[in-house]
Formats: structure tokens, C-alpha cells, sequence
């Protein structure tokens, strides 16, 4: 089983925090509370985010064993999603408790922030740059310099797949918090990011103006994901260059031709993988 339901935006559980509790927090609870009484779920992969940790702006990436936290609503619901896994896992399906639930193995999982073709989200940053350029409008950028930690979509999930199938084999060893984000290149900030979209897509037009009155958006974000690297076998696919070229490549196609490319992009990405021999992708 993949966890993946959430309300999955920062700045709108700002504007209603109790949905975001209630659906990140309790709708987790629920289900790892409807794993438990089943009784017959071999594995369960929950996705929650990297805003789950206490952020304290660091230079370094954040490790699966830093502490849980979160300023806005969504990033504390997370921490708090973190938790509850953490809790039935440790009650209820740890290695002593095996025996009694012999199905069920449990893992977390934290990417960092995805992009590519389809996310149509209101206040993220490239279905917001892409809006703007489709009416040949100026997207509006309001942290220039906030340091994330950028990835193709395809990247997390590879990772989530990989994870899964360790766990559907039995691997207890398996169950537990994971990383998963790109390699170093691919921790910019957001106006770097802006303007090597930009390269792809004339299009793109942007405006930094900044908001005095806006939320609280943390300024520096990475993630460690060397657990991932050296213990499950997962890295990523796609360069900074080729994750931001197959993200305008998409929305182009889809704006000036209506063609939907998802699946001709999973298609490279999987020939790709194959041709670098990573895990979980051999023949």
C-alpha cells in the first residue's frame, strides 16, 4: 500500500489549518489503524515530505534521524504523519511483533520538492511559471532566494517502488524513514531555478516582488539522502539540466500541440535507468 493522500499545500493550511491536521494527521492514523485490524497488509509505504523535519536553516541536508517539526500547518502535520508511523511501527509491527503481525512491514518516505508535466497545484512554483507563460504573462516570485531541493516526479516514485518491493519481499531491514531527493546540483534556489527553466521555454517571464505580509516560508532546505544511495541502491536518473528540460518539454506540448508526453517521458526515464544499471531496473 502507498500513503499518498494529503492536503499537500503550504500556504492553503495556512488558510485552513484543521482540514490540514485532519486529513494529514488523522487520515494517516486512520489508515495504519485499518492495516492494523485487517491484519493482512504485507507492506505500507508512507509518503509524507521533507518539510517534515524541525527546520533550523542549515547548510546541510536534513538525515532521517534529525527531529520532526514544522512551522506552518502543512510542514507540522507532516512531522506529526512522521510520527504516527514512527508509533505504529514501533507498537505494532516492529521486528518483536513480527510474529503477530507477520504482513505488515512500514516504511516513511520524505522527497524533496517535485516537479514535471501534469501538476496543475495553485501556489507551486512551476505550475505558477507555467500558468504565467501560457497567457504570455509575468509570474510573480516571491522568495528569490529560498533553497530547495529540486527533482523530476519520476525520481521520488522510482524510489518509492524500490522501497516497496524490499518490503513486499519480507526485508524487515527495509522498514523505516527514507530520503529521497537529487543529487547536490539540484539543491538551488528558486530564482536560479526560474531562470534555468527559462532557457527551455522563451515563454517564461518573471517579477520578483516581495511580500512583507506573506507567511512564513523557510529560507534553506536540503535533504541527506545517502542512506537511500548505499542501503536501498536508488539514485537519481535525470541531471538538474534534463529534469528541467523534460518539465517545460511537457507543459510545451501540451499548450502549443494539446499532446499529453507522460508516458514517452516514462519511457526514457526507464532506458535511461537501465542504461546507468540502477537498481530495480534490470531485465
Amino acid at each position: 500500500m502507498f500513503h499518498l493522500a494529503a492536503q499537500p499545500l503550504v500556504r492553503k493550511s495556512y488558510r485552513d489549518p484543521l482540514e490540514t491536521f485532519a486529513t494529514n494527521i488523522m487520515g494517516t492514523a486512520n489508515m495504519l489503524e485499518a492495516c492494523r485490524k485487517i491484519g493482512c497488509v504485507k507492506a505500507v509505504v508512507v509518503i509524507t515530505s521533507d518539510k517534515c523535519y524541525e527546520n533550523r536553516e542549515w547548510v546541510r541536508g536534513y538525515r532521517e534521524n534529525d527531529p520532526m517539526g514544522g512551522y506552518d500547518p502543512y510542514s507540522a502535520s507532516k512531522g506529526c504523519a512522521e510520527l504516527i508511523t514512527a508509533s505504529y511501527r514501533n507498537s505494532f509491527f516492529s521486528s518483536s511483533a513480527y510474529q503477530k503481525y507477520p504482513q505488515t512491514l512500514i516504511a516513511s518516505v520524505r522527497a524533496g520538492n517535485v516537479i514535471g508535466g501534469g501538476d496543475w497545484g495553485e501556489d507551486r512554483l512551476v505550475p505558477d511559471i507555467i500558468r504565467a507563460a501560457s497567457k504570455n504573462e509575468k509570474v510573480i516570485i516571491r522568495n528569490p532566494h529560498a533553497v530547495r531541493p529540486w527533482q523530476h516526479v519520476l525520481e521520488p516514485l522510482s524510489g518509492y517502488l524500490l522501497l516497496g518491493q524490499q518490503l513486499m519481499e519480507g526485508k524487515k531491514e527495509f522498514a523505516g524513514a527514507w530520503n529521497f531527493g537529487p543529487d547536490d546540483g539540484g539543491h538551488a534556489d528558486v530564482i536560479t531555478t526560474v531562470k534555468n527553466l527559462q532557457a527551455w521555454w522563451k515563454n517564461i517571464d518573471f517579477e520578483i516582488i516581495h511580500d512583507n505580509k506573506a507567511p512564513h516560508e523557510a529560507n534553506m532546505l536540503k535533504l541527506d539522502c545517502s542512506k537511500a544511495r548505499s542501503i536501498l541502491g536508488w539514485k537519481p536518473v535525470w541531471n538538474t539540466a534534463a529534469m528541467l528540460e523534460k518539465t517545460a518539454k511537457w507543459y510545451q506540448e501540451f499548450y502549443e500541440s494539446g499532446r499529453v508526453i507522460s508516458q514517452e517521458q516514462l519511457t526514457e526515464y526507464i532506458e535511461k535507468a537501465k542504461q546507468r544499471q540502477l537498481a530495480g531496473t534490470a531485465e
